[in-house]
């Protein structure tokens, strides 16, 4: 069940809602486990999927009545940046015990009778995703590299930011306090535009969507090529 009531098809040029819980769960670099009552934060997840380890099951007819361990899984989607409301999004993944939970033994593994996934996001919606969708869902090819690369992108291009601002419409106001980079998926780069009252946020879509990581130089390049050909009327007030 859809609980948020929205089109199980986004708009162009967005990941769904199945590939943004595969893509936070292949960056994630831990995750919280509520086994029996009992909470255990598992770390030093960097470049291994948890779902390698933790094996879904389609619930079976009649299961919920036996007596089978609960297992909730929480994932919380951090931007890398220092942006305001640095939560991006929460992924709880519910289900039960079909073998004892293997804790942090990276060689352990768990299989788990799936119940269901949902993904929340800061603006209150909350999704329901089946294990169907989970499965069909690949992550996005940049999400184990995107932390890194909207650090290096800050750190060392700050005026590059400034520059893509061109291309936000519509145009940041004299509010402005900065604009910081919030977010990269193989669609484009979203930047958080921080105003002294509140904040927004605008995607700079690429000109096509990556295959593979290898291709965000040449799309970001194609990026700031469009920003200094738009006109200085676009630039920010003084």
């Amino acid at each position: 069940m859809r609980m948020s009531g929205a089109p199980a098809t986004p708009a162009a040029g967005r990941p769904t809602d199945a590939e943004r819980v595969r893509s936070i769960l292949a960056a994630a670099h831990s995750m919280t486990v509520v086994t029996d009552g009992t909470h255990t934060e598992v770390r030093h997840l960097d470049g291994t999927d948890p779902l390698g380890r933790l094996h879904l099951h389609p619930a079976e007819p009649g299961g919920e009545m036996e007596e089978r361990p609960s297992i909730r899984l929480e994932f919380t989607d951090i931007a890398p940046t220092p942006v305001r409301d640095r939560v991006r999004a929460r992924v709880t993944i519910t289900g039960r015990l079909l073998t004892p939970y293997g804790g942090q033994d990276a060689e352990a593994s768990t299989c788990v009778e799936f119940l269901r996934a949902v993904l929340e996001t800061p603006d209150g919606r909350r999704t329901s995703i089946g294990l169907g969708e989970l499965e069909a869902a690949s992550p996005d090819p940049l999400a184990p590299y995107e932390a890194g690369m909207l650090t290096h992108f800050l750190d060392d291009h700050s005026e590059l930011v400034t520059l893509l601002l061109r291309l936000v419409s519509p145009q940041p106001t004299a509010g402005l306090v900065r604009a910081l980079p919030l977010a990269m998926d193989r669609h484009g780069i979203t930047l958080r535009l921080e105003e002294r009252r509140g904040h927004r946020d605008a995607t700079l879509a690429f000109p096509s969507p990556l295959d593979d990581v290898e291709q965000s130089g040449a799309q970001m390049q194609a990026l700031f090529s469009a920003a200094r050909r738009r006109s200085h009327r676009n630039t920010l007030p003084a």
